[in-house]
């Protein structure tokens, strides 16, 4: 489990790769070469890419979620209006077929 937030995570990251950078050569006897940074670099741009589609799927859940609550309004006014229409023209031992057993 991550101990630090996604932010300070890609953060921290990008300063770590350039200061890899900048001591390659000291550092490279020690495993940090060109492949070892290229994975590490390539990692971070996927990860970037991932955060940007996931900010992105938010964005339309949101669309979708306001979308959605527009229609459950519309769905429970004519609900309501055909359960008015029911209630007046139907006698109560009727009801329950139609998925309610109001008292009144």
């Amino acid at each position: 489990m991550r101990k630090m937030s996604l932010a300070k995570l890609l953060i921290d990251t990008g300063l770590m790769l350039g200061g890899l950078k900048n001591h390659g050569e000291t550092l490279g006897r020690r495993g940090i070469d060109a492949e070892f940074l290229a994975r590490f670099a390539g990692l971070r741009d996927r990860a970037l890419n991932l955060n940007a589609e996931q900010e992105a799927l938010k964005a339309r859940l949101e669309e979708k979620t306001a979308e959605l609550e527009i229609v459950l309004e519309e769905l429970d006014r004519q609900r309501s209006e055909a359960k008015k229409v029911v209630k007046l023209d139907l006698p109560r031992t009727h009801w329950v077929e139609f998925g309610f057993n109001d008292k009144r």
